[in-house]
């Protein structure tokens, strides 16, 4: 054991914590290196209320943000909380993407072990540790905050709420873009827009492709990947095709709607037409491929959370001056994009040992001094997920040009709908974010660039994806 009260992040590899141990620690983007983070103040009132837990410690999990900068921005203001309050704080990390994440925190929940405090993403997991009974009510804590800092971002209060309770603490704002260079559309003399359909892109990437240069407009793969399981799912709706209806309970994928996007997005893969703005390797990247390709500078139009655009500022990579921001694709469902971006939220386990402390902690973490240093290592990945919080400081509000943007997604008005009556975001669903966790929407795009006829393959999906619902409580 270490003396410090933050125990690092690199200490997790040989820790041997828990069920989850040092499994999937692979990231999903570039690390980068940064100057020293001041330490963030913690204010008084949450010293006073943390006096009884002094000398007291507890666990948390952090899910891994994609910037080592980052990480050790975020150490630093658990360490001067810890510091502050004479507590002990153990921070270990987890890799989301592994596929079986939730599965594996279960098991801890169950065997007592699991730690205290841990942030996950909203829309990805809160959802399914609720339906296992894993979560403890922090509606308290969201009162308190909303007090002060005013409302958390709109898609919160979407996937974070299970019966009229918080079952997440609003932790921080994860922005979701797309990215093309501007420099290559303005070599063929286009002119970046605000919003494209999908085949409006697909037909600009190939435009600014040039293989001879090594210029690849199309940076997404259908391989097994969280960038990939987005796209797919993304350009679904955009079609007006969804996993499920508007209330997350009944499977509906196999429509005609579903099949079109499918159609669509296979062809990109296999059309000899559109074979110079596919990069090589493309059929098998991973989560850190369309990263680390973005920043070599040899893909024209990624879509990623802000972590390539944060490595690509950090690092004064070229690439981050000539990419043009824009918040998604329509298709023929769609007038405007239905990109609602992620949060971060904080969950208290049940079972915990110092639930009190994680709800202090958590108060602390989600304000502007501890956020700032996070969020300057990760610009536009990490940013406030409450009101107040955007205008504490200016970096919030006029730190990049991408900000705006990204605070207009935090505020926007939801749901979003489209033409044929879906609304976004559905129903929070442990089937959705079950299916998403288990690839079903990659798995079926490999069949298609494989050969199998696009109706065949969401016909299949679909069936998969009935059979995760039902193990998910939710029979069809």
């Amino acid at each position: 054991m270490r003396d410090n009260p933050v125990w690092s992040r690199r200490g997790f590899l040989g820790m041997g914590v828990g069920v989850l141990g040092a499994a999937g620690l692979a990231a999903c983007g570039g690390e980068s290196e940064s100057p020293t983070t001041p330490q963030a103040e913690v204010p008084k009132e949450l010293i006073d209320a943390a006096a009884a837990a002094k000398g007291t410690s507890m666990g948390v999990l952090s899910q891994k943000l994609y910037s080592a900068a980052a990480n050790e921005a975020l150490d630093k203001s658990i360490n001067a909380f810890a510091g502050a309050t004479g507590t002990k704080i153990e921070n270990s990390l987890v890799q989301a993407d592994a596929g079986d994440v939730v599965a594996k925190i279960h098991a801890e929940v169950e065997g007592g072990v699991a730690r205290d405090l841990a942030f996950m993403t909203d829309s990805r997991f809160i959802a399914q540790f609720h339906g296992l009974g894993d979560l403890e009510d922090v509606t308290d804590v969201v009162k308190t905050l909303t007090a002060k800092y005013g409302e958390p971002c709109a898609e919160a209060k979407n996937f974070c709420v299970f019966d009229g309770k918080w079952y997440a603490i609003p932790y921080h704002f994860i922005g979701i873009g797309s990215f093309l260079r501007k420099d290559w559309m303005q070599d063929k003399g286009i002119t970046p827009k605000d919003q494209y359909s999908w085949e409006e892109l697909r037909d600009l990437c190939l435009a600014i492709s040039d293989p001879g240069k090594r210029r690849y407009g199309w940076g997404m793969t259908v391989n097994r990947s969280g960038d990939a399981n987005g796209m797919i799912e993304a350009l679904i709706n955009a079609y007006g095709g969804a996993i499920a209806d508007n209330e997350g309970r009944k499977v509906t994928f196999d429509s005609p709607e579903t099949v079109q996007a499918v159609t669509f997005l296979g062809d990109i893969y296999t059309n000899p037409k559109f074979k110079p703005m596919l990069p090589p390797g493309v059929a098998s990247w991973t989560d850190t491929s369309n990263n680390e390709n973005w920043l070599a500078g040899i893909l024209g139009y990624t879509r990623n959370q802000f972590s390539v655009y944060a490595d690509s500022r950090t690092k004064k990579n070229p690439v981050h001056a000539n990419t043009h921001v824009f918040s998604d694709c329509t298709g023929p469902a769609t007038d405007t994009p239905l990109l609602l971006g992620q949060s971060q939220g904080f969950v208290v386990f049940k079972g915990a040992k110092n639930p009190t402390l994680a709800k202090l902690l958590a108060q602390y973490l989600v304000s502007a001094p501890a956020l700032l240093g996070v969020a300057k290592e990760a610009p536009g990945l990490v940013m406030p997920a409450w009101e107040k919080v955007w205008d504490a400081d200016p970096f919030f509000t006029s730190g990049d040009p991408a900000f705006p943007m990204l605070r207009k997604i935090t505020e926007l008005s939801l749901p979003l709908s489209t033409k044929n009556g879906l609304k976004f975001p559905q129903k929070a669903s442990a089937g959705q974010q079950a299916v998403g966790a288990a690839y079903v929407l990659t798995d079926m795009m490999q069949q298609v660039v494989q050969g199998t006829a696009a109706a065949q393959a969401v016909k299949t999906a679909h069936a998969k994806m009935v059979q995760i619902f039902t193990q998910q409580g939710l029979p069809q």
